[in-house]
């Protein structure tokens, strides 16, 4: 009798926990009006769901510039500006100490997630940070110096300071316990999602993407920032050589360049064949995936891949590097190469170009393993972790 008065004590106080009115910050400073990249996608996804799913609980997001009014939030949303915008290290840690921390006791916030890793050091608030991947800490140079400085400084300060931390992986989460001797207790792993906008294509569709893009040509499919770890040099090396054996297939390259401006030696015979098409939006950027003829992502480091993920939902095969979080990801979605090895990339390409069998069998596969990820699923493995925190 007495261990059953007990066990519905502990009911309803779980209970209380899980319908007490909150009040959630969100660091939403990522979530902009244009060239939104992969934290403001990961933002967006579940910001969007948290706050439509919960509409019993107030969330606060704080940006550092005026709310593109293209997002449409609910009404227990409350938007909150903060200055200066966060385009330099000094901003960062201006922003973050002075400007969020004063917001934070300003709104009453019970607690915060920040969907970047930045933690407000100085503030009380219990703190939930998503900390993608430490590339910075196995690939200091890079970044441009003083952001590298930066977060080889902070992030350890930060994944301190936060009472848990969410990652997108199970390489992630490994790098993070071995690297800032963090309880493997204080981290949860939540897979990222996948935008509704990816499908397979009709092959009505991917005509109409080829012709527009490559006059027609089928192509491998990069997509990321042009950032030195994408390995993009690499891989244009990589289908340089491939081009010598095959003048059917071409390149295509979707992304804008993180922190400079990366340059590309493009051999006379390729530069009409390899295509830059910058930034795209998420409609395009679906269209592009579905129309390719497979993914070659080769990275050297990576905490998840969305790339891959958005190329699974349409059936398109891929081509990974065989490091970090990849092959976890891909799973049997991918054949796989080293990433510092120009020949075997080439030779991957080659592999796949002259086997329809295994083409089909990668789409196949592909198919089946996107229904893994899920921004659904993920939103509410995020929200268990902000309500018991």
């Amino acid at each position: 009798m007495v261990q059953k008065q007990r066990l519905d004590k502990k009911k309803e106080r779980i209970t209380s926990i899980n319908f007490r009115v909150l009040i959630i910050g969100i660091n939403a400073r990522n979530i902009l009006g244009s060239k939104m990249e992969g934290f403001g996608n990961y933002s967006y996804e579940l910001v969007r769901r948290m706050t439509k799913n919960h509409p019993e609980q107030t969330f606060v997001l704080f940006f550092d510039r005026e709310v593109d009014p293209k997002f449409e939030f609910t009404s227990n949303v409350q938007t909150v500006v903060l200055y200066p915008p966060t385009r330099h290290p000094l901003l960062w840690i201006l922003w973050f100490e002075w400007s969020l921390k004063r917001a934070l006791k300003k709104h009453n916030v019970d607690v915060l997630w920040s969907p970047d890793g930045f933690c407000s050091l100085g503030s009380n608030v219990p703190q939930i940070a998503t900390i993608h991947d430490l590339n910075f800490e196995h690939y200091p140079k890079d970044l441009p110096r003083l952001v590298s400085l930066y977060f080889r400084k902070f992030y350890p300060k930060f994944a301190r300071k936060a009472k848990h931390i969410l990652t997108v992986s199970n390489y992630s989460k490994k790098d993070i316990v071995d690297t800032y001797w963090i309880s493997s207790n204080k981290i949860s792993v939540v897979y990222n999602g996948i935008s509704d906008e990816f499908r397979v294509l009709t092959s009505e569709e991917i005509t109409e993407t080829r012709q527009h893009y490559t006059n027609g040509k089928p192509y491998f499919l990069f997509v990321g920032s042009l950032h030195p770890r994408k390995n993009i040099q690499r891989l244009v090396q990589a289908f340089s050589e491939f081009s010598r054996v095959n003048l059917q297939i071409d390149l295509v390259i979707v992304g804008n360049a993180m922190w400079k401006q990366e340059s590309f030696n493009l051999s006379i015979e390729t530069k009409d064949r390899v295509h830059f098409l910058g930034h795209l939006s998420t409609n395009e950027l679906s269209r592009v995936t579905g129309a390719a003829f497979a993914l070659s992502y080769v990275p050297y480091f990576e905490g998840f891949g969305i790339p891959l993920v958005e190329a699974m939902r349409c059936g398109v095969p891929i081509i990974s590097a065989d490091t970090s979080c990849l092959p976890e990801i891909a799973g049997d979605a991918a054949i796989y190469c080293d990433p510092f090895s120009v020949k075997n990339i080439t030779d991957k390409m080659i592999e796949l170009a002259g086997k329809p069998a295994l083409h089909s069998s990668l789409s196949e596969k592909a198919l089946a393993r996107s229904s893994q990820f899920s921004w659904d699923l993920a939103a509410n493995q995020v929200w268990e972790v902000l309500i018991q925190k």
